[in-house]
């Protein structure tokens, strides 16, 4: 009798779905609740006051080929120079040290979380991720508009991008990626917070129902991510420009 799975190529490929139900993904434990980012383990807390507001700083045990591009002396160097009415509720700064999954599947040099729990509280934090300097990092070669601007803008930092006909390569190197989280993307998430306070926080008044004050949070996070992504970029381009301008960056690692 004829045997037709001998003659089907396809058998266990991924022509045939092999493998498209088991594809890298970042696992959520049943039955918790945080996040994978507020997930942490080792970690050592600092409290800080910086312009009369309280911050506290979650520093996560690094891996032995992962490092902070920046300490808490140059994030809060960065932070004092931002105008203290843009603070906020935010309070955590977390250094945070990604697992190896996550560093393929969600790479970013840090993230915004406007409610992020810590040690059973809840307050707006940014994440700076560690880097694991003995990887590259690589951009597909066909960008949008936008990956485009921040390939020129990760050039602007130091980055030495190679065009190796598939990719866009650059190597992990200290000073260059200290430029980026430091004086990119802190002032970036920043940014984003702004932007929810002038949208959803500020036109609070002391008797509106939390229904309006719901209405507003739906309407910030329905902008379209393209005109968030601006505002912030501006908001952190217009932020280093002052400093530049009145000389308090670039300065040595603290």
């Amino acid at each position: 009798m004829r045997d037709a799975t001998r003659r089907n190529r396809n058998i266990g490929t991924a022509k045939q779905g092999h493998g498209q139900s088991n594809k890298l993904t970042i696992v959520q434990p049943c039955g918790v609740l945080k996040h994978f980012y507020e997930r942490l383990d080792k970690y050592t807390k600092t409290e800080g006051i910086i312009n009369g507001h309280e911050f506290v700083f979650i520093v996560e045990q690094l891996r032995e080929t992962s490092k902070h591009s920046c300490s808490i002396e140059d994030i809060t160097t960065i932070i004092e120079q931002i105008p203290e009415s843009d603070y906020g509720e935010l309070k955590f700064i977390v250094l945070r040290q990604p697992k190896r999954k996550e560093e393929t599947l969600s790479p970013t040099w840090g993230r915004l979380i406007y409610s992020y729990e810590f040690e059973n509280e809840y307050y707006p934090a940014i994440i700076i991720d560690s880097i694991d300097f003995t990887k590259r990092f690589k951009w597909k070669k066909k960008l949008s508009i936008d990956d485009q601007r921040e390939l020129d803008r990760l050039k602007s930092d130091g980055h030495e991008i190679i065009n190796d006909g598939k990719h866009y390569i650059a190597e992990y190197k200290q000073e260059n990626v200290r430029n980026t989280q430091l004086y990119r993307t802190l002032p970036h998430e920043f940014g984003h917070y702004v932007q929810y306070l002038e949208t959803v926080t500020r036109p609070a008044t002391e008797d509106e129902d939390f229904e309006e004050y719901e209405k507003r949070q739906d309407l910030y996070f329905k902008i379209p991510a393209v005109e968030r992504e601006k505002f912030a970029h501006n908001y952190a381009e217009k932020l280093v420009s002052e400093l530049k301008t009145r000389n308090r960056i670039p300065f040595e690692m603290k």
